[in-house]
């Protein structure tokens, strides 16, 4: 078992203003006001003292960040111990629960000499921006999963959210799915296919995951915000529930910004849209209903050990919970050139 850690960016880049819709960068208040004070007034930041509330959030959550390994294994002992599933079969992957279409891919991708033409003729593309739908589960895991979910949100449990733009959703590994479910997924059924789609992105050895769920309904989070993700490879299944609105868009490679054109993306209930981490994207505001997504971050020791996916630098190692973000100590035996 390899020990994962985090970047010691985590605790000063990225960090999300949603009520500005900007990510900042954070190393002290001087720094904080200097690169920023001029963006945050155009946005509506006027007087001195909201200025001031904004940087007690902003230390607020680098304590929160700083926090977070314990206060997940915190939770997820009380949730291990206090919560009773309401469908205890499905924490473990059962081959009944995914798309035929889904295993016949796995399965061409498996296939020795098989060829990226030859998978992407059977996948749905996006407008050549490497983007590939496929159904992943069948109706009925999809409708027990929901249910299950629903049932957990509704517990007196303890709940982390997602990450910093989504203030609502479930993690999954707190909850208890990583080990036989979500581990399997990725090792078993999805790197098949991500190591013929995306080898020049870590597909063929993503060796750790972030996976969440993500809500969006009146009241609660609407949209999400233009963004990349903190990972190689990223999948985003749609699990049902009925909604208007709520379109994924897509736009440039974070380091490739050329256009201000948009690739636009209706999720389908079962349907999972595969895309690189670093494809920037947001989601327009849901207009009506409720929508469950499954997000699963998977990312390749291999590749960040070399450079930071989220401050671009030889990441500074710090301990981390789990899987952290996905880095370790061990020297990277491949040179990931810039992908295309």
């Amino acid at each position: 078992m390899k020990t994962f850690y985090s970047c010691r960016c985590f605790y000063t880049k990225n960090i999300f203003l949603k009520q500005f819709g900007i990510h900042i960068q954070y190393e002290n208040k001087k720094q904080f006001i200097s690169q920023f004070e001029k963006v945050l007034r155009d946005k509506g930041c006027d007087t001195e003292q909201q200025l001031e509330d904004v940087v007690t959030q902003i230390q607020e959550e680098i304590d929160r960040r700083r926090g977070l390994g314990r206060a997940s294994l915190a939770r997820r002992t009380v949730i291990s111990a206090t919560y009773r599933p309401l469908h205890a079969d499905i924490y473990k992957l059962k081959e009944e629960y995914l798309a035929p279409e889904f295993l016949d891919l796995v399965a061409l991708c498996k296939t020795k000499g098989v060829t990226a033409d030859v998978v992407r003729k059977r996948l749905h593309t996006q407008d050549g921006n490497r983007m590939y739908m496929f159904q992943v589960f069948q109706q009925g895991f999809c409708d027990l999963f929901l249910e299950e979910l629903e049932h957990f949100e509704n517990s007196d449990c303890p709940k982390g959210r997602p990450n910093t733009m989504n203030k609502y959703g479930i993690l999954l590994n707190e909850l208890g799915f990583d080990e036989d479910f979500i581990n399997p997924l990725r090792e078993n059924y999805l790197t098949p296919i991500t190591s013929i789609l995306f080898p020049d992105w870590g597909g063929n050895d993503l060796d750790s995951h972030k996976a969440f769920i993500v809500t969006y309904k009146l009241g609660d989070d609407l949209d999400l915000s233009y963004h990349y993700d903190n990972a190689e490879i990223t999948l985003n299944v749609a699990l049902g529930k009925v909604f208007d609105g709520g379109t994924l868009y897509f736009g440039d490679m974070r380091t490739e910004r050329r256009t201000e054109t948009y690739s636009r993306y209706d999720h389908e209930p079962l349907f999972g849209l595969l895309h690189r981490g670093q494809h920037l994207h947001g989601a327009m505001p849901i207009e009506d209903g409720e929508r469950y997504n499954l997000i699963i971050w998977m990312r390749s020791s291999r590749v960040r050990n070399q450079r930071c996916p989220m401050c671009d630098d030889e990441p500074d190692l710090v301990e981390a919970v789990g899987f952290g973000d996905g880095f370790t100590r061990e020297e990277p035996v491949v040179d990931v050139c810039t992908a295309s």
